[in-house]
């Protein structure tokens, strides 16, 4: 995917809940999404996803693989491919829905890359931006156009499990992609055959593709510091959690204003379970499911980060909003980011970054590193499209996933050459300032409707970019994945997001002091009874296949 997406668009995209469809109150012969789904799970298990197919572009320096190790390129290629022969719109009107997270894109009759995208499709493809104002912001417009009937072409489901009835309105409203992409007819769109396998796990309900997956990186959080900020205790290398916590406590300055951690709480609570060997989301066990609040591991952590806090070590206000500019400042050590959005920072911000690796957090630990699933949603096409048209809109998305190395990536990315960028000496990539105000804030909103792989490129820093390629290579090798991605639960999407918040309230609660950690035992026993262990017993049928 482009790696123009911010840090704190992947955390509202990937943390989008409590979507409704309110045009599901019209439809006729809709049940509840428990009686639609009955059955999906059989289904979901004898679908052929689409066939994976690598399309042949300028060879990385460093090679990437199926495990989620991203093709890293330390200068930008000399020679492109043409990975897209023709224009693939019909020269009609192509409407979409999709968000941002940074600055609004310029309207298109004032931006030269959005019209110049209209060329190189083929068509008039005007998207409806909606700029991220909180998670409320792209509800009500998805919720105001499902009731309304004005359905775009395009939609973008977020990577969630708070929109409800989902097989309903997919049924109802979209097309099953199924024909056009399962097994080797996805041969017929290159670039999408191109898209990891992992990434359309996510965009299959109930046996059927119900859209073209937007790929992401496969990897998860990571732990990012700033090494200069740990050279006085021997950089940031820990024997264990009592380690890191010494270390911390001797580079803590209060009166200085210098803090170890930011204060996403229960996102530094996830990074020590890992050290402890705490599960990515869910733990199968036989046959059965452990969820990872339910684990001694996780408990540990949640423990482990009291500890922390009453050290002092977050940042004092919870509601910090400028913590690069504190770690480029050297006024904080460490922040846990996205493994993409964590290219977006390498990219803007200059300090010398840095990884820490989970380690073991005691004696007999198998410490873990949980990977992300590799996609942020997918795109389902509307049921009034007839096949031609459909045809046609997959081959307009098969040129947005164009992947890294090929002329269409290039522009995607990064605009028209003496406009929007110019290459360097050296050959790498350099945006201009109309390149920052129209690619860039216009390549944000079609990454929503589809992009390429993830891939590693740091304009100007070849060093650090093969570092964090090896760094990849080090958490390769202690990944973990959650065994439910790719299955469905009627549960989940309806009870996740309600039950993870009291979650995450409570461990806020717990770590700032505010509730003594046994308030998490009570937490946990109403997690089960509200739909933990029913989303468990949907989860296990499902992986049985029944």
């Amino acid at each position: 995917m482009s790696t123009n997406l911010s840090r704190r668009g992947f955390m509202g995209a990937a943390g989008i809940a409590g979507l409704t469809v309110a045009g599901l109150s019209t439809l006729s012969a809709c049940g509840s999404g428990a009686t639609v789904s009955k059955g999906g799970s059989k289904a979901s298990a004898k679908l052929k996803l689409p066939t994976y197919a690598a399309v042949q572009t300028a060879p990385a320096d460093l090679a990437g693989n199926a495990a989620g190790l991203d093709a890293t390129y330390l200068r930008y290629p000399k020679a492109l491919t043409k990975s897209v022969a023709k224009a693939p719109g019909d020269g009609s009107r192509i409407t979409a829905l999709t968000e941002t997270f940074t600055t609004p894109a310029p309207p298109q009759a004032k931006n030269a890359y959005w019209q110049e995208l209209n060329k190189r499709l083929g068509a008039r493809f005007d998207m409806t931006i909606v700029v991220d104002q909180g998670v409320d912001a792209y509800l009500q417009k998805f919720n105001g156009m499902m009731a309304g009937g004005d359905i775009p072409d395009l939609v973008w489901f977020p990577p969630n499990q708070g929109i409800q009835r989902v097989p309903e309105l997919l049924d109802a409203k979209f097309h099953d992609l199924t024909p056009y992409l399962s097994g080797d007819a996805v041969k017929d769109y290159p670039n999408l055959a191109n898209l990891p396998t992992t990434a359309w796990k996510t965009a299959v309900v109930n046996g059927k593709i119900r859209g073209v997956t937007v790929a992401y990186g496969s990897m998860g959080q990571v732990y990012v510091v700033n090494q200069d900020f740990w050279k006085p205790v021997g950089g940031a290398e820990f024997s264990s959690a009592e380690d890191f916590l010494a270390k911390g406590k001797e580079l803590l300055d209060a009166k200085r204003n210098k803090y170890v951690l930011e204060p996403e709480y229960v996102n530094h609570t996830g990074m020590f379970g890992q050290w402890f060997g705490a599960p990515s989301g869910w733990r199968l066990e036989g046959s059965k499911l452990v969820h990872m609040y339910e684990t001694e591991e996780y408990q540990e952590a949640v423990a482990f980060a009291v500890k922390v806090a009453k050290a002092g070590l977050f940042w004092p206000d919870p509601n910090l909003s400028t913590t690069m500019e504190k770690m480029a400042q050297g006024s904080l050590g460490a922040y846990v980011q996205s493994f993409p959005s964590f290219l977006v920072d390498a990219k803007t911000y200059d300090f010398p970054f840095g990884v820490i690796v989970p380690f073991a957090a005691k004696a007999g630990a198998k410490p873990r590193y949980s990977m992300g699933y590799g996609s942020v949603g997918y795109t389902a096409i509307n049921k009034k499209a007839d096949a031609k048209r459909v045809k046609m809109l997959l081959g307009v998305m098969d040129y947005l996933a164009a992947p890294f190395g090929t002329e269409e990536r290039l522009f995607l990315d990064n605009g028209i050459e003496g406009t929007h960028f110019t290459r360097t000496a050296k050959g790498d990539v350099k945006l201009t300032a109309k390149g920052s105000s129209e690619a860039v804030t216009t390549a944000m909103p079609l990454a929503f409707l589809a992009a390429g792989p993830e891939y590693i490129y740091l304009p100007g820093q070849p060093e650090l970019a093969g570092k964090i390629h090896g760094w990849q290579q080090e958490l390769l090798k202690i990944s973990q994945t959650n065994p439910t991605s790719g299955h469905f639960s009627d549960t989940s999407t309806s009870k996740s997001p309600s039950l993870t918040t009291a979650m995450a309230d409570c461990q806020k609660d717990i770590i700032a002091g505010r509730k003594p950690i046994s308030a998490y035992k009570e937490e946990l026993r109403k997690w089960r009874s509200g739909g933990g262990d029913k989303m468990r017993a949907e989860f296990e049928a499902s992986l049985a296949g029944k």
